[in-house]
């Protein structure tokens, strides 16, 4: 169903997929949008190892609630930049790169939204108070949606 790797020797192990996941703050997510479109947009995310899924946060209304309403299929797309910064002019970049396809849940749960926030917000910043001052000023307006996985790919990108 899913398409393999045609370049295997670069492929990242199911653990260093996983890494990348929990580590990197963002990646794009991509549904299918208005007219068969599809929609790409940056988003904050957290990986739960427990039960090996993608869990986000969104406001209650707009085009990708939209879309994942009307089609529950997605990707994810996260990489990590593994190289020096590359020289002024210089293309050469390392990095790895994890694909992740599967369906999306809405999740309207209060105290869940509200854990998946905090888990989301520590990935930022340890401060406290600020995490609680905008749960309690955010929460009413948020919901969340996870990600569950049906094939997960990485890869290692060395360009030279």
């Amino acid at each position: 169903m899913f398409r393999e790797m045609r370049r295997q020797h670069q492929a990242l192990t199911m653990e260093e997929s996983i890494e990348v996941l929990k580590s990197e703050k963002r990646g794009v997510l991509s549904v299918i949008g208005d007219d068969g479109y599809p929609y790409g947009l940056p988003i904050d995310h957290i990986y739960y190892e427990e039960d090996g899924k993608i869990y986000f946060h969104s406001g209650k209304v707009g085009h990708r609630v939209d879309a994942m309403k009307a089609c529950n299929k997605a990707s994810f797309c996260v990489y990590k930049y593994t190289g020096n910064d590359p020289a002024p002019n210089d293309w050469i970049e390392n990095y790895h790169c994890v694909h992740v396809f599967g369906t999306i849940q809405l999740i309207e749960d209060v105290d869940e939204i509200e854990r998946i926030c905090r888990d989301i917000s520590h990935k930022f910043t340890d401060d406290e108070k600020y995490i609680d001052d905008e749960v309690k000023s955010a929460l009413k307006g948020t919901l969340c949606f996870v990600l569950t996985p049906e094939h997960i790919t990485g890869k290692k990108i060395h360009e030279c």
